[in-house]
């Protein structure tokens, strides 16, 4: 993950990654076919990782805004050429070429990430801490069109956009869209 991040996949001979992880580039070669596949394999691995952090601070205690923001930690890069992201980034420049087994694997992990929310968001819909009449589905795919934008500003370390800012620009945004009213 850290040798695509750091010279992205087209720079990426696998006799240099072979050489980085200690395998041959034929070793390599059996085994991914491809830089693609190694690239959606790695991005697999990585999503693991972060599924497990994702699904612990899903049930951890707390009301579901403080879920939400925990959510949103840990969506958003932690900073310039975040190695995760960085993936992400090769990943979306490629897709357009998948195949539909790609696809389907990248769907795959996209659509976790918005199960998850929709069902934290659904949790405080329901238990009044968000607002009613929000539609959890809808709200999720603007929201992770949000984290996803502001992420790839982040990652790529478009000037006037950190981590910090981001942040706040998604607490607002949350807040505008889920807090129950005071008037009723």
């Amino acid at each position: 993950m850290a040798m695509i991040a750091e010279s992205g996949l087209e720079k990426l001979t696998m006799a240099a990654l072979g050489r980085g992880v200690g395998m041959s580039s034929g070793h390599l070669a059996y085994h991914f076919g491809s830089k693609d596949e190694l690239l959606l394999r790695t991005l697999e691995w990585s999503e693991g990782k972060l599924g497990a952090e994702r699904r612990e601070l899903l049930v951890r205690g707390g009301s579901a805004r403080e879920r939400v923001d925990a959510y949103v930690d840990l969506y958003v890069p932690g900073a310039h050429r975040d190695p995760h992201w960085s993936l992400w980034l090769e990943v979306f420049n490629r897709s357009q070429n998948f195949d539909d087994d790609a696809r389907t694997r990248q769907a795959a992990i996209e659509g976790a990430w918005h199960r998850d929310l929709v069902a934290l968001l659904a949790e405080g819909i329901s238990r009044g801490e968000f607002r009613a009449g929000v539609d959890p589905d809808r709200f999720a795919t603007r929201l992770r069109a949000l984290l996803d934008g502001f992420s790839i500003h982040v990652v790529i370390g478009l000037r006037g956009t950190d981590r910090t800012e981001v942040l706040a620009h998604v607490g607002e945004f949350l807040d505008d869209g889920l807090a129950v009213s005071d008037s009723a």
